[in-house]
């Protein structure tokens, strides 16, 4: 399977929401936290959005925010029947690639997350931690 990337539009919007409660409810039940889909569409209105497909199939979307140092890994969600079959390692690594003239890419995971295992994997390391949250960072410098 060839994966993609195909810009993100405001009629994706619905689909990511939906994605990001499904795969997240569970955390936010865990730690006490209140989900708010009006929250959700203010800070897909100010990122850069991704759906990830594979073939003609969307796969996922990934989430985007940049400062001048690092890219930000805001959300990464994958629908579960396309979980394991490596377009999670290889959305990272094009994120890798994105993050080379900043120097860094970084992102926020509950901690309870086996994704975690999956950063790790690629490259991150944990460099902090905020409450429920490690915060995870990988170096992408060019050669």
């Amino acid at each position: 399977m060839a994966f993609h990337l195909r810009e993100a539009t405001d009629q994706d919007l619905p689909f990511a929401r939906t994605l990001t409660f499904e795969a997240m409810s569970r955390y936010y039940l865990q730690y006490g936290l209140v989900w708010s889909n009006d929250g959700f569409d203010v800070a897909w209105a100010g990122r850069e959005n991704w759906l990830i497909c594979g073939d003609d199939t969307v796969m996922g979307f990934i989430s985007l925010s940049r400062d001048s140092r690092a890219l930000y890994i805001r959300e990464l969600h994958m629908i579960e029947a396309s979980r394991g079959l490596g377009a999670g390692s290889w959305v990272l690594e094009q994120m890798a690639l994105k993050a080379r003239a900043l120097g860094l890419l970084r992102l926020t995971v509950f901690k309870t997350n086996p994704a975690r295992r999956l950063y790790q994997r690629r490259g991150f390391g944990i460099v902090g931690e905020e409450n429920c949250f490690w915060c995870m960072e990988r170096v992408c410098l060019t050669s």
